[in-house]
């Protein structure tokens, strides 16, 4: 096979689809055509769903359902992630732009196009800036949480809908008690078609489980309605949806709308990324391949960007939309552009049958997305593994009821780096030795019949030796250095985990070994001083302190150390004789 130019191999790091264009397998289509109707089915009454839930008209889920796909299945890496309008994305869009416009107004629609493109740019610059590995700073935990805590937000937003009346407050708590002193306007006929579209999806999953549910619902209470006129009696329903494809315009980004829709766009940014990567992980985990955390930013990133410019909002990566491909046999990227027509052809020639879909069955839809997302297996088993890692999960989930989904990210973010600073500035430190039986040397607070040596300290400090953790070090080492018996005294420590020294560290080390010095013990080191002091010397730092105290290994310096012993002792000895 001839070399690729390096136009073409440029081409294809930037965008990974077109490889899989170029390279596609004619036997793979069936497969890919069949999943991506079905993907179709599910993606059409979910995005008009998820339009209603971030406050924009139905048209405009599916214009950011259609380019998102399009653009994912050229830019993104994974060959199976299903990428449109996902609910935590649009709880989370609805929810910042509540206190600055009234939703449905002009206003409020042009905020949420600038926050949408806001949220692209973050996402290419992120992927610029090779930030991939930040999402991981979310821990298990702390997804867990804010999950759940998005998933009643949205139940718990839905009752008015479902309950035939308008509900004004934005925070959960005051709509509760909103939706609580309006009890007695409870529209009935609306309840009626929101209890029914709710029985209805739980028939269909449970019985019919291949047919789209959501699609079984809206298709069943639209027709209800318009043969018995429902709209006459209060029922409220999408009303006109405008046919056609959307027209291309740029979104005015402003000075005062970055600033306004700042932390709103970073805390949308983390969420879809983190979420998206979560399922795109996984599915690749399951078949073979891998993910490449960069250009999923970067695909992130432009499918905000024409979704904006389509008139769209926020889209992430759609876990259930992908699930239904895999299922459904989907092997290629090929899926999200057969799906992706499919959307395309609902708008020209569907959207007629949309105006009388009821919001209540929408409503519905959402409250069943809510509980289906809300996912409280996890939950139980977070409370077996680790309590702490329980409670910090049910601290984000209140955080998200309590204090909004914005605040919440926040919050969840500075727990996140808190606890990555915990555990790097207060890593365990172990004193080693050695135990019978066992190859190498251990930790004795693990092994209560672990030997150490007489005179002789191991320890090994578990992380980098930084401006932040150097204090502790100093701490740690001198408490560990306690003298024991006459003859030669010697610390050693293990470089192994310590993967970088920085000036501070440096210099820490150098007061380390001067107050050893002092109490008569030597600084050793063992393991990695090779690199460390190169990377030290290319900085200008004098690493004399370092090259000239150490072992290749903790048995070499054990080795050493008994040598000298043995040297002494013959000394002594001679001298007695």
């Amino acid at each position: 096979m001839k070399p690729l130019p390096p136009d073409w191999l440029f081409l294809f790091r930037l965008a990974p689809g077109v490889r899989m264009l170029r390279d596609y397998r004619r036997e793979d289509f069936p497969h890919d055509l069949a999943a991506g109707l079905s993907v179709t089915a599910v993606a059409i009454p979910v995005s008009v769903a998820y339009a209603e839930l971030a406050g924009f008209p139905p048209a405009s889920g599916l214009y950011a359902s259609m380019i998102s796909m399009i653009v994912y299945a050229f830019f993104g890496s994974s060959r199976q992630l299903i990428v449109g309008p996902d609910a935590p994305t649009c709880a989370m869009l609805a929810a910042a732009l509540a206190p600055i416009a009234a939703v449905g107004s002009p206003e409020y629609r042009a905020w949420s196009l600038a926050l949408t493109f806001l949220v692209g740019l973050m996402c290419l610059v992120a992927s610029r800036m090779r930030l991939g590995a930040f999402a991981d700073f979310l821990s298990k935990p702390i997804l867990i949480g804010f999950l759940n805590g998005i998933a009643l937000s949205i139940v718990l937003g839905q009752l008015g809908k479902l309950l035939g009346f308008p509900v004004e407050s934005r925070d959960i708590v005051d709509s509760l008690r909103e939706v609580a002193d309006k009890l007695p306007q409870v529209h009935f006929p609306t309840l009626a078609v929101g209890a029914l579209a709710f029985a209805t999806l739980g028939w269909t999953r449970r019985r019919l489980p291949r047919l789209p549910a959501a699609l079984v619902v809206l298709v069943a209470t639209g027709a209800l309605t318009a043969l018995l006129g429902l709209a006459n009696y209060g029922v409220a329903v999408i009303g006109p949806v405008p046919a056609g494809l959307p027209q291309l315009a740029l979104p005015h980004l402003s000075g005062t709308a970055v600033h306004t829709l700042f932390s709103a766009g970073a805390g949308i940014t983390l969420v879809s990324f983190s979420s998206a990567m979560l399922t795109a992980r996984s599915f690749a985990a399951r078949n073979g391949y891998e993910i490449d955390p960069e250009r999923e930013f970067a695909a992130l990133g432009v499918a905000n960007v024409a979704s904006s410019m389509l008139g769209g909002f926020a889209v992430s990566g759609a876990g259930s939309r992908t699930a239904v491909s895999e299922a459904s046999g989907g092997r290629t990227q090929m899926v999200s552009l057969v799906a992706a027509a499919g959307v395309a052809l609902a708008l020209v020639v569907l959207t007629g049958p949309l105006q009388y879909v009821p919001v209540a069955a929408l409503g519905a839809v959402l409250v069943y997305t809510g509980i289906y997302l809300f996912d409280l297996t996890a939950l139980r088993a977070l409370w077996g593994l680790d309590r702490n890692e329980f409670w910090l999960a049910l601290a984000v989930l209140v955080g998200v009821i309590v204090s909004g989904m914005i605040q919440a990210i926040l919050v969840a973010v500075a727990i996140a780096l808190v606890r990555f600073v915990r555990l790097t500035a207060r890593p365990p430190v172990e004193v080693l030795g050695e135990v019978e039986g066992l190859p190498g040397v251990h930790a004795t607070r693990h092994y209560v019949d672990a030997r150490t040596v007489d005179g002789l300290t191991l320890l090994r400090f578990n992380a980098p030796l930084v401006f932040f953790n150097a204090p502790y070090f100093r701490q740690q080492v001198l408490g560990a250095a306690v003298p024991v018996g006459p003859g030669p005294r010697w610390l050693v420590l293990d470089l192994l985990p310590v993967s970088r020294i920085d000036v501070t560290g440096y210099y820490m080390l150098k007061e380390v070994r001067d107050a050893l010095a002092l109490r008569g013990i030597q600084l050793k080191f063992a393991g990695r001083t090779s690199e460390i002091a190169t990377y030290l010397e290319g900085r200008g730092i004098d690493v004399g302190p370092i090259r000239d105290s150490t072992f290749p290994t903790l048995r070499a310096a054990i080795k050493a150390f008994r040598r000298l012993q043995r040297e002494l002792q013959q000394g002594v000895d001679a001298g007695a004789a």
